[in-house]
């Protein structure tokens, strides 16, 4: 499964981004697609998760702030980010559960700044 994530960019806090991230590799159906983030000096951690039939997990620092969607038809994870902080700053990275493997995306620079 090769994961090629886009959308990240320079936006200014209150800002929106929209990041997507699609799968390859001659698969039919992802169990968990999701979006984690790391900062500077800090570890990976969670964003977002969604299941194969739209069950939805959010970290509490984003929560009625970001959306994770998907479309099962293009094995495509989608993360719209809103009321964007400067917290927010990370490389963002898709990740994908298939078979019990989990594979990550190279990753997409987001940054937050005035």
């Amino acid at each position: 499964v090769q994961l090629q994530a886009s959308g990240g960019g320079l936006v200014q806090p209150g800002g929106s981004l929209r990041l997507s991230c699609s799968a390859s590799g001659g698969i039919s159906v992802i169990a968990i697609m999701g979006w984690f983030r790391q900062a500077p000096g800090k570890q990976r951690e969670l964003v977002a998760i969604i299941t194969y039939g739209s069950t939805t997990n959010y970290a509490d620092s984003v929560k009625g702030r970001f959306t994770i969607s998907r479309d099962n038809a293009k094995n495509t994870v989608y993360l719209q980010m809103n009321s964007l902080k400067p917290e927010d700053t990370a490389v963002y990275y898709c990740d994908a559960v298939h078979n019990g493997r989990t594979y990550w995306g190279q990753g997409t620079l987001v940054t937050v700044s005035s």
